[in-house]
């Protein structure tokens, strides 16, 4: 048996908010692969360890989001009564169809593969001109200063948020991801997402007037233009969905800068192999993805009684899927533990899958690319200051660093 799963403490199998998880989950991850690949947990709802599994599960129309059902069992119907819980109802992520397809229909033309790609000189700018301001001082938080601020900066220009309010948005973006996990959040962590979704629908109903009066060529401009034809989008789901965008279209990407460089820093062999070969950076995203996942949860209802592995889920019941686990599983990725930026097997879980894969998928593969080719290239003699001991965020549905400090 692996060394590390024989030195796993004596605890429950899936305890997602210990130290010990938060620091690196994967060694429980292969030990519920091996025991219990289908895992009930205490609170009801299973979790899916293997790649086969997960995909079947996201894949399969005859699984679906059932957000608002499943809140109810899980934590009753006056979680829905918190401000936070309810624009999350409202959301095209927890939506199913026809809802979910209205939704998605009206903000996919922002996001097709050559407007991303249209995109690219103006992120090569943002990190150039970021890195012109750090370069002189030998040292920076690389998740702070670097990783966080390209991906909001991109997500604020596509909302038509202004250059002088961008400084409120990098001061109060992340809210730590705990409302989307199933493990209940303390009242202090319900209240901190209250307020913070009450300041962002604040702003943006602003910004929804003024882009009434002002349309501008920006995303914000076509939703607001969609809600008035009517029959389209509510009041209610304009500024939930404008909030998601913004979550979305930074959070996942900056922990895909920062956990990547943490993986590429504690493994010389591959930094040195990217620095010699830049034109690896395309495959080196994708094993960043799959090596240690921005997200790692997507969870999923049963629409009917269906069997999924050995196991018999009722109709009605819900299937936490692993995206972390599901990428180190040796049965779709050989050798699943080892850093290889060469590797050229399938596609990780970590966009999710089915009807409700990524949206910004691709935009968040390109910022990701051009963020780390460009640190590499510009700072050839960048080291972190502690690669050992990183600072991880409390949350495992979203995985990512406090901070990574580094040096050149």
């Amino acid at each position: 048996m692996n060394e590390r799963l024989e030195n796993l403490p004596e605890r429950p199998v899936f305890n997602p908010l210990s130290p010990e998880f938060i620091r690196d989950p994967y060694p429980f991850y292969h030990l519920l692969r091996q025991t219990e690949p289908i895992h009930r947990t205490p609170l009801g709802f299973f979790v899916a360890t293997k790649a086969a599994d997960v995909g079947f599960v996201l894949s399969d129309r005859r699984f679906g989001k059932a957000y608002v059902e499943r809140m109810v069992k899980i934590f009753g119907p006056e979680r829905l009564e918190e401000p936070s819980y309810a624009a999350m109802a409202k959301w095209m992520l927890m939506q199913d169809p026809p809802d979910h397809t209205r939704l998605r229909g009206l903000v996919v033309k922002a996001f097709t593969a050559r407007r991303v790609e249209e995109m690219r000189p103006r992120i090569e700018d943002i990190v150039n001109r970021l890195l012109d301001r750090l370069e002189p001082q030998g040292h920076m938080d690389l998740i702070a200063d670097f990783a966080y601020r390209i991906p909001v900066t991109v997500i604020c220009d596509m909302l038509g948020i202004s250059q002088e309010d961008h400084d409120t948005f990098l001061a109060n973006g992340r809210i730590g991801g705990r409302l989307l996990e199933p493990v209940p959040p303390t009242r202090d962590e319900i209240d901190e997402a209250n307020a913070h979704f009450a300041m962002l629908a604040d702003y943006f109903r602003r910004l929804f007037d003024l882009r009434r009066r002002e349309p501008g060529d920006d995303l914000t401009s076509e939703l607001v233009h969609a809600e008035e034809e009517g029959h389209k989008l509510s009041e209610e789901e304009l500024t939930a969905n404008i909030m998601l965008l913004f979550g979305a279209g930074h959070e996942t990407t900056v922990n895909l800068i920062g956990n990547g460089l943490l993986a590429l820093f504690r493994h010389p062999d591959q930094l040195q192999l990217l620095r010699k070969n830049p034109a690896l950076i395309g495959s080196a995203i994708e094993e960043f993805l799959r090596y240690d996942s921005s997200v790692q949860i997507v969870a999923r209802t049963a629409f009917e009684d269906i069997k999924v592995g050995s196991v018999d889920l009722a109709k009605g019941q819900s299937v936490v899927c692993l995206l972390g686990a599901a990428n180190r599983d040796p049965e779709a990725f050989a050798d699943p533990d080892r850093l290889d930026i060469t590797r050229r097997q399938g596609r990780p879980f970590s966009f999710g899958g089915g009807i409700h894969h990524c949206l910004g998928a691709q935009l968040a593969r390109i910022e990701g690319e051009i963020a780390i080719a460009t640190l590499l290239r510009r700072l050839p003699n960048l080291r972190l200051d502690d690669p050992h001991n990183p600072q991880w965020r409390p949350t495992f549905a979203l995985r990512g660093l406090k901070s990574l400090p580094a040096s050149w």
